[in-house]
């Protein structure tokens, strides 16, 4: 039983784990029931990823109330405008609202706004699993929420369970931005030492996350890495865009902001004529406003070229054809383990990355393990300016391209594997 509360037709990166994983583990020997949200309050959604379910696959949807009107009334929001994930905003709002807003998260809704769907959840699971048991549950979050469906459903059946933490809970790089009362960080603290030390398994997607987890739980953490699906890659590659061309896809927050780059790309343009003439910069997704307030403030924004969202499958066609790969990683001290999923989609589309966040990151050791291109903190301007002046004489030259690589150690269906191998140890 996979619990998520993200599944098809969310968009995003926190539909793709569950999603890969429902795919590919009956080739391991674990066939899949999902149990996830009726009528959820997706940030985005991608209807294209509808047709990426398995057509055996049983999906259990169990309704859930969530107080987003009252946000979106609270902040300004029309009745159809989403509410981000991650602290993003794609314009400028009133300071005041947003921090009140933010208070109101941290200390209200705990763990997350989805709690009010814990009690339909564990009501609707302990009916199902009366009359169809299941073999192990594994619940996939953020939402945290998840996490205590699962812990409920685990005291109450004792069915081996396995929480899975695509991001930290009260380490995750934005935890210090929710305005906590004592009380409030107390709560958080003990509802994440409880599920922690309840699941009979806990994996996460980076080595230094399942170190900081394990401290917490006292026992180790696994690691099962995010991927790439061979299957999304299957298209006819075509030719690489003219330009040089310099694409980000996915969602930025205003963390992620690469100032340096945006200087020393105002530079370059100042100081080579063809640069200026042949650069362009592409954001595919949700962006944080700050961001291209930084660009136009250097100078480019005639070089910028913004796509809100598109569909998973036709993104990543887009980063096929770009010349460089941008990767973007929080300028926060506590995410040298984020590894953005974006970095394994990136791999199969063979284009150079330029990664600026954590050079000693876990996301930094994949892309120099893989030589798929090059990270730096945010702070070298120097070697950026380097790399991109390397990087667009390979271009002019028409030898921008990396070396052949296996990248199967990172494929959806070997993460798959990996997860099959801790639901077998549950047994045991």
């Amino acid at each position: 039983m996979i619990i998520s509360y993200y599944w098809p037709p969310a968009g995003g990166a926190g539909v793709q784990r569950p999603l890969k994983f429902a795919h590919y583990l009956p080739d391991f020997g674990w066939q899949p029931i999902i149990f996830t949200a009726k009528d959820a309050h997706y940030p985005m959604e991608d209807q294209s990823l509808v047709a990426q379910v398995p057509k055996d696959l049983e999906v259990l949807n169990c309704p859930i109330w969530e107080p987003y009107n009252a946000y979106r009334k609270l902040l300004g929001y029309k009745k159809e405008e989403k509410v981000q994930a991650g602290f993003i905003e794609e314009e400028k709002k009133n300071s005041k609202l947003q921090s009140l807003a933010v208070w109101v998260r941290g200390n209200l809704f705990i763990p997350d706004a989805r709690k009010f769907w814990v009690g339909p959840a564990v009501k609707s699971l302990l009916r199902y699993l009366e009359e169809q048991p299941v073999d192990a549950i594994f619940s996939t979050g953020p939402p945290h929420t998840v996490h205590l469906i699962a812990k409920a459903i685990k005291l109450k059946t004792g069915i081996p369970w396995v929480a899975d933490f695509r991001d930290p809970w009260t380490n995750i790089d934005f935890y210090n931005q929710l305005k906590l009362s004592k009380r409030a960080d107390a709560k958080h603290h003990q509802l994440e030492k409880q599920v922690l030390q309840t699941a009979d398994a806990v994996t996460t997607v980076s080595w230094t996350w399942a170190e900081e987890l394990a401290e917490i739980r006292g026992s180790k953490v696994e690691v099962v890495t995010n991927g790439f699906d061979d299957a999304d890659f299957g298209f006819n590659r075509t030719a690489l865009d003219q330009r040089f061309s310099i694409a980000h896809i996915g969602t930025v927050t205003k963390d992620r902001n690469p100032k340096a780059l945006w200087t020393v790309l105002a530079k370059l343009c100042q100081e080579n004529k063809q640069f200026n003439e042949q650069l362009q910069i592409r954001f595919v997704g949700k962006t944080d406003y700050s961001i291209f307030a930084s660009i136009e403030q250097a100078g480019l924004s005639r070089h910028l070229q913004k796509i809100d969202h598109m569909p998973y499958t036709e993104a990543i066609r887009v980063a096929a054809q770009s010349q460089l790969l941008l990767l973007l990683v929080n300028d926060a001290p506590n995410s040298q383990g984020r590894i953005p999923i974006k970095v394994y989609e990136y791999l199969p589309c063979q284009r150079p990355v330029l990664g600026i966040g954590h050079s000693k990151g876990d996301a930094a050791k994949i892309i120099s393990e893989m030589k798929a291109g090059e990270v730096f903190d945010f702070e070298q301007e120097e070697e950026i300016k380097h790399f991109l002046q390397r990087s667009f004489k390979q271009f002019q030259q028409g030898k921008l391209q990396l070396p052949a690589r296996d990248y199967q150690k990172y494929s959806r269906r070997n993460t798959s594997k990996e997860l099959a191998k801790v639901l077998d140890q549950l047994g045991h």
